[in-house]
């Protein structure tokens, strides 16, 4: 069909049969494949020669990785057009192009081969499991270092807890604040309507405090920061990975952990009973207000009401998920920014799968308290 002759490559096609034979002889390397590649779009040309293409490449004597990219572009677009290659190489230079040609079935370059139903599932669930893994391994290193605090308190790095209990808490005092207060609102309005009907009307102080203290206010301040400082302590640590700043820390001696880590989850763990109660205050008030404007029952009242009908027990039952709740949130968003790669894409990926994964796990752990106290008759 054609031959070239360059100075440090030569190529030849022809067709024999039902084939198109390509041999190249010489260097095929960056520099010398450009003057070839024109040619080869030839041979791709509809109609196609031939349905088969064969390569010979033994008298090939320099190979490297953008001529195997060459020859993994020509495959593909010949498998496109329905056709096939066969490549007859030296063993060292196929190492190359195998290891060319994993690397794109990895990235998903190659989109012919789709997954079904079960090998999707199959994956997935591999993928879960894997993660499932890390997580583990982290705790392991997670408790290894706080062992490491018990017995050597001196090392606690009270600044950087300070600095955590500042930025991931008392900073979200607003948003806590106005979320909290809003749902009282919302609650309390939605419940006067039917409380009126009945003339049930102070029943909304003993609805309000039950299911704000024991469960809506935890909850609803779990989620908050869950969004809030959950996914910031997986942005600041996934950059610190990106940056290589976690590397140079271990280069210079410091753990990570005791230094970034720890005090993250501290500080979460101290501040969420306080975050819990502050939503409590802010929720009632809601309600208050609401309670007041709509039927009728001032702020004396209410509070009357509520030290009668609302035991102290469903106070501490919600302050109590505080601790779990912080450790879950900090935890998950640690783990999910020493999961980057090195690519900002992944800091969004692994940011998102922060907030949803604390929120799941934090609601999972509400019903695991929920189910525990009910059967123990609290």
């Amino acid at each position: 069909m054609f031959s070239f002759n360059g100075k440090t490559l030569s190529l030849h096609a022809k067709v024999q049969g039902d084939t198109v034979a390509i041999v190249i002889n010489g260097m095929m390397n960056v520099k010398s494949i450009a003057s070839i590649e024109p040619l080869l779009q030839q041979l791709l040309t509809h109609p196609l020669p031939s349905k088969r293409f064969e390569w010979h490449l033994q008298e090939v004597t320099h190979f490297d990785s953008a001529a195997a990219l060459l020859l993994y572009m020509f495959e593909k677009k010949a498998r496109s057009l329905g056709a096939t290659c066969k490549f007859y190489t030296q063993t060292h230079h196929q190492n190359i192009i195998d290891a060319v040609y994993h690397r794109n079935y990895e990235s998903g370059s190659v989109t012919d081969h789709r997954l079904n139903a079960v090998a999707a599932i199959g994956k997935t669930a591999v993928a879960k499991y894997r993660s499932f893994k890390d997580f583990l391994a982290f705790v392991g290193e997670l408790f290894s270092a706080l062992l490491i605090y018990i017995l050597n308190p001196k090392s606690i790095r009270f600044k950087e807890i300070y600095y955590a209990i500042e930025e991931s808490s008392i900073n979200a005092l607003g948003i806590i604040a106005l979320t909290t207060f809003l749902i009282g609102v919302v609650l309390a309005y939605q419940s006067s309507v039917q409380l009126k009907m009945y003339g049930a009307n102070i029943f909304i102080v003993d609805m309000l405090g039950i299911s704000v203290l024991r469960e809506l206010a935890p909850l609803i301040a779990a989620i908050v920061i869950a969004g809030r400082s959950g996914s910031a302590f997986a942005a600041q640590i996934g950059v610190m990975k990106i940056t290589e700043e976690l590397d140079a820390m271990k280069t210079m001696g410091f753990d990570p952990y005791l230094f970034l880590v720890l005090p993250r989850i501290i500080a979460l763990m101290i501040m969420m009973p306080l975050i819990i109660f502050f939503a409590d205050v802010m929720a009632m008030l809601g309600g208050m207000v609401v309670a007041s404007i709509e039927l009728g029952i001032s702020a004396q009242l209410f509070l009357d009401r509520f030290n009668e009908a609302v035991a102290m027990k469903h106070f501490f039952i919600g302050i109590s998920k505080g601790p779990f709740f912080g450790f879950l949130i900090a935890a998950i968003g640690i783990f999910r920014g020493l999961m980057v790669e090195n690519d900002t894409r992944s800091i969004g990926i692994n940011t998102t799968k922060s907030v949803v994964e604390a929120i799941f796990m934090v609601i999972i752990c509400d019903a695991i308290f929920s189910i525990i106290y009910t059967n123990i008759g609290i």
